[in-house]
């Protein structure tokens, strides 16, 4: 073989160990390597079993050797966001709360993609309970972007697009709250899925914001990031949020080179023309929309009348659903629990041990949360971002009825310095602009790479869809991707230099 296995994308390794050409436990420990030589500059990778990773991998070579039926994802190494449960090793949220909590249970995307025959290739670092934009809040310190170890890698699921980035592994599961899974896979050049809101459990998914946290998929490509979605989708009777709802083929919708000649893309052009938006980031995109124009795709232009209040709408209603689901970490039932001997009574203790557990942004979000559901501010504010929400919600009913995708900017610059922005919280939550809306609507919605900018960073381009159409979504990216003859690469830094 010519390359060495993380030069390949997710596909093209299943092939390779279908074939014989390649083993699993050559992969892994190849991956084991790359991960010691390349970790601990980009901090993505914050556990990992190397034992059990290998014993499966052994595994699978047997069953390969032995001609049997194999599924999908077998003896490929997969990460997963360190806030899905697994019974190996710790389950961390990011946070000195959880540091040392070992779930008694696999979430049930774990559980999918392991008997998908995925190998579990350890645990990504994230902003301290997935509370953040840039990694910076985790209690392991931040992760960095592989194109630019100065610049973050985004977050909060930060440390998944960075392992996938510097072909740490071929895909990676994170978690996406308001953007969480885009935002990264833009500032990392990575493709990066949100599924719609039930597509995929979020049964063993340690909550942020119950009504908005979906599991999703980081991968090199959009074929790749289908085989993931194939392995996890679908219905969950554990999850009373999960969609009762048969799962299509995704590799064929993706497979189908299909011409996309009359379907309709939305333009949200109060975003390409926001004077927020970098001007680089206006090129690609408007670069982007000729492509799909030359492919014969019919451009309209979409009025999102309400997305303007989508920041203030998400930063209400995400700190009110945290300020609940964050207050079982008392101390008492599990968790971090203060030493401190001043504690002479319960409050006092709980008191102390949430503020000594929590981070400086876990805390800010639980109190505005707190502040925003209490006696005389429930009305002026929680119910009413309630409201604004359902007004988001119909701006996007109303551009689905008149298009197929909605195309616009991931992010409004491409990745920014570390440190730039984590003492603003202001500047750094606008960064979740343009992709808060599609959490509040339920939708799914994908983030690909598109052309970079003249300083190289990669630049992401957003397509949102309606309510389970992830098909659609991943097909007319896919196009996308073929016509410009789109190939995953690494940045020069994590090159294997024997490829």
């Amino acid at each position: 073989m010519n390359k060495t296995p993380m030069t390949l994308t997710l596909t093209a390794l299943g092939q390779q160990l279908r074939s014989g050409a390649l083993s699993s436990r050559r992969l892994i420990e190849s991956q084991l390597d790359r991960v010691h030589r390349s970790n601990a500059s980009i901090n993505a990778i914050v556990s990992i079993d190397s034992d059990r990773a290998l014993a499966q991998a052994d595994y699978w070579d047997r069953q390969i050797a032995t001609g049997q039926s194999i599924p999908a994802l077998a003896g490929i190494p997969i990460s997963v966001k360190d806030n899905l449960c697994s019974k190996t090793g710790v389950t961390s949220c990011g946070s000195r709360m959880l540091r040392d909590f070992r779930s008694p249970y696999d979430a049930h995307v774990v559980e999918r993609l392991e008997s998908s025959g995925a190998i579990l290739f350890g645990k990504t670092n994230l902003d301290e309970f997935a509370m953040g934009g840039s990694t910076e809040t985790s209690v392991f310190g931040p992760s960095r972007n592989p194109w630019d170890l100065q610049r973050t890698c985004g977050g909060s699921s930060g440390g998944s697009a960075a392992a996938v980035a510097a072909g740490l592994v071929p895909a990676s599961l994170g978690t996406d709250t308001g953007g969480s899974i885009r935002q990264p896979a833009a500032f990392c050049g990575v493709c990066g899925l949100k599924p719609t809101y039930g597509r995929v459990s979020r049964w063993g998914l340690i909550s942020y914001a119950s009504s908005l946290d979906t599991a999703g998929v980081f991968a090199q490509s959009v074929e790749d990031i289908a085989v993931v979605l194939q392995a996890i989708a679908g219905h969950d009777p554990r999850d009373s949020t999960s969609l009762p709802h048969d799962v299509p083929d995704y590799l064929a919708a993706v497979r189908q080179d299909h011409s996309i000649q009359g379907t309709r893309i939305g333009v949200i052009r109060d975003q390409i023309e926001s004077p927020g938006l970098d001007p680089q980031v206006r090129s690609s995109l408007l670069e982007a929309i000729e492509a799909y124009r030359r492919l014969g795709a019919q451009i309209v232009d979409v009025q999102m009348p309400h997305s303007k209040y989508s920041i203030a709408t998400y930063y209400i209603i995400a700190p009110c659903e945290a300020s609940s689901n964050l207050a079982r970490y008392d101390g008492v039932h599990y968790g971090f629990r203060s030493s401190a001997k001043t504690a002479s009574t319960l409050d006092r203790m709980i008191e102390q041990t949430r503020s000594e557990g929590f981070g400086p942004e876990v805390q800010r979000r639980i109190l505005l949360g707190t502040y925003a559901l209490s006696a005389g501010y429930y009305d002026a504010y929680y119910l009413q971002a309630l409201k604004v929400r359902r007004l988001i919600r119909q701006d996007y009913d109303d551009a689905f009825a008149k298009v197929d995708v909605l195309l616009g900017p991931t992010t409004p610059q491409p990745a920014f310095r570390l440190g730039e922005k984590i003492n603003d919280p202001i500047q750094l939550y606008l960064q979740d602009l343009f992709t808060v809306g599609a959490n509040l609507a339920g939708i799914p919605a994908l983030s690909i790479p598109t052309a970079p900018g003249p300083d190289g960073l990669p630049i992401g381009m957003q397509l949102q869809a309606p309510v389970l159409a992830e098909a659609k979504l991943l097909s007319i990216a896919a196009a996308y991707h073929r016509a410009t003859e789109y190939q995953p690469k690494l940045p020069a830094a994590f090159e294997d230099p024997t490829s």
